[in-house]
């Protein structure tokens, strides 16, 4: 719950900023503004997000407890202190912060320590489960493309700071960035998200467990995608070599991925048990047709050449209807599901508890995320139009979205929206508002 919890407020802070005309489309993307907006959304909500994900369901994905449970708080200690510093180097370069501080070498430490801890702890957790189940590889190869991105981020920090001097760093500094975006949004947050969506749509919707042809195809296609952009667009940077081609074939792997994932999901709602499709799945279903939208834009721009024009669009796309979209839906379910279990579970078999569903109430929640999606796709196309104020009216649609999504979370952890009669059975415990303890008993 820490880490959900840390992550939202990234989130706001970052439509916030959008709202306020911070960063791309007001500023250039490469701008110092601009990438301080772009990872306080990759680092701040959406790493954080999965990452607390990723502790409390890793396990579930393998039937075996993590293999540690106190390294998360460091964890998300140096990540959180990473994060800050990062940023107050983004603001250096953009005049506002004055101090002599090293932000960028303090950063890197920091952020490649709280990583290292993530990768360590999942690595040894799924290690030990070997051989793994189709969606456990999934999360593996999204570590992989982790730890790419933190390599591929740090290089690009000391660069920065003028600590890493050699041909080679300077080279990836200059044009290794297509590979930190694959790396980070295609391997570390695309890939983790389909293997943990395939596990949890099953599971919330009574569909069974997928482990067709197609879905081996998805993980197969976006380990290879994956691969080609890292290792064959760093050598070719490095070697001084054209990196287009190996962009065209990691790209045409990547459509393949999508394609194949949004026909795997299609088949999950075709053949659940629930006839009556949760909030979380129908928004869950909103965002991989957002994906889909993304990829079908990728190719329509690139025949037309004119992707690197309209790069930012589709990244927004990427990042809010597909990445923020399903984490928000995801979260609609997560976090009551963990409310339940933490207040409940001592007397389960002992008292009438309620249902996890009854901790929500989808009838107030619905327009929120129907509000969010809309404004995603209207910020989406304001970029296209090349219209700066109608994507901070989009921005300031989408922070009102989110703010409702995220008291709605609140009310689910506070049990607010279950009868008082009902709500606190003999025996059963009333848990802190952001804080989860993993229990590994």
């Amino acid at each position: 719950m820490s880490y959900f919890a840390a992550a939202l407020v990234a989130l706001l802070a970052a439509e916030s900023l959008m709202v306020a005309g911070w960063g791309f489309p007001n500023a250039p993307i490469g701008a110092p503004a601009t990438l301080l907006l772009v990872h306080l959304v990759v680092l701040g909500w959406l790493s954080l997000l999965l990452c607390g994900a990723l502790f409390q369901f890793v396990p579930v994905l393998i039937a075996r407890p993590l293999h540690s449970a106190t390294l998360p708080l460091p964890a998300l200690v140096l990540l959180l202190g990473g994060l800050a510093a990062l940023l107050a180097g983004f603001l250096g370069l953009n005049g506002t912060n004055a101090a002599a501080l090293p932000f960028f070498p303090i950063a890197s430490t920091l952020l490649a320590a709280g990583f290292s801890l993530v990768l360590w702890n999942l690595g040894r957790t799924l290690w030990a489960a070997r051989p793994l189940g189709l969606p456990a590889r999934f999360v593996a190869v999204g570590l992989l493309g982790l730890a790419a991105t933190v390599a591929i981020g740090i290089t690009f920090a000391l660069v920065l700071a003028g600590d890493a001097t050699t041909p080679a760093a300077l080279r990836i500094f200059a044009y290794g960035l297509p590979i930190h975006i694959v790396a980070g949004l295609g391997g570390w947050l695309t890939l983790t998200a389909m293997g943990v969506s395939y596990r949890l749509l099953a599971m919330f919707m009574l569909a069974p467990e997928l482990d067709r042809p197609s879905t081996r195809a998805v993980l197969r296609f976006g380990a290879w995608a994956l691969g080609v952009a890292v290792l064959g667009g760093t050598t070719a940077i490095v070697l001084k070599q054209g990196s287009a081609p190996v962009f065209i074939a990691a790209g045409v792997l990547g459509l393949l991925t999508v394609i194949l994932y949004a026909r795997d999901i299609a088949h999950l709602y075709r053949a659940r048990k629930r006839r009556v499709i949760e909030l979380n799945s129908r928004m869950a279903a909103a965002a991989v047709g957002s994906l889909v939208l993304a990829a079908l834009l990728i190719v329509v721009l690139g025949s037309m050449g004119a992707l690197a024009r309209h790069a930012g669009a589709v990244v927004f796309l990427i990042a809010f209807g597909w990445l923020s979209g399903l984490g928000l839906a995801k979260l609609y379910k997560i976090v009551p599901f963990l409310t339940w279990l933490e207040c409940y579970g001592p007397v389960l078999g002992k008292a009438s508890t309620p249902r996890v569903q009854d901790l929500v109430a989808e009838q107030h929640a619905r327009k929120w995320f129907g509000l969010y999606f809309i404004a995603a796709w209207a910020a989406t196309a304001a970029l296209f139009l090349d219209s700066a104020w109608a994507f901070r009216v989009a921005a300031a649609m989408l922070l009102v979205g989110t703010t409702g999504i995220v008291v709605q979370l609140v009310r689910a952890r506070r049990l607010d929206d279950v009868p008082a009669s009902a709500r606190f059975p003999a025996g059963s415990m009333r848990p802190p508002l952001i804080l989860s303890l993993t229990r590994s008993h």
